[in-house]
């Protein structure tokens, strides 16, 4: 596997279009600091970090809408990729749908939103789009 950040957020976009409550994914340290930042934004219930004897899993409880039944991501899309890696600074940072959805940044800060990487005065790669 090339890019194990498509396909954790392809494993998420899958989960949610078959309506699984749960999902478990391979662990690395970005894939949990995704999983943070989707669980502070209110994208998903819970993360939980399960630590095995071959390799640790990350346990993520999806969140939809109570009556509805809707999925509280409606798209979730890769934006740099390993071929063409996408970075900007904050003069030219992202807005989603006109703020209403994030943009997942690596920054020398962390992993963090656009508006916070804006609020920090700092740039990155843009990894995702969430709305």
């Amino acid at each position: 596997m090339t890019d194990p950040i498509a396909d954790f957020l392809t494993r998420i976009r899958n989960a949610y279009m078959a309506g699984h409550k749960t999902l478990e994914v391979s662990s690395s340290k970005m894939k949990v600091e995704i999983a943070r930042v989707l669980h502070e934004k209110g994208y998903i219930l819970a993360y939980k970090v399960v630590e095995g004897t071959p390799y640790n899993t990350i346990k993520i409880a999806l969140k939809y809408h109570p009556e509805s039944k809707k999925a509280a991501i409606k798209k979730i899309i890769r934006v740099s990729k390993p071929g063409l890696r996408q970075y900007r600074g904050v003069a030219t940072m992202p807005r989603v749908l006109n703020g209403l959805g994030i943009a997942i940044l690596s920054t020398s800060k962390g992993i963090i939103t656009d508006k916070e990487a804006k609020s920090l005065n700092v740039g990155g790669e843009v990894l995702c789009y969430v709305y």
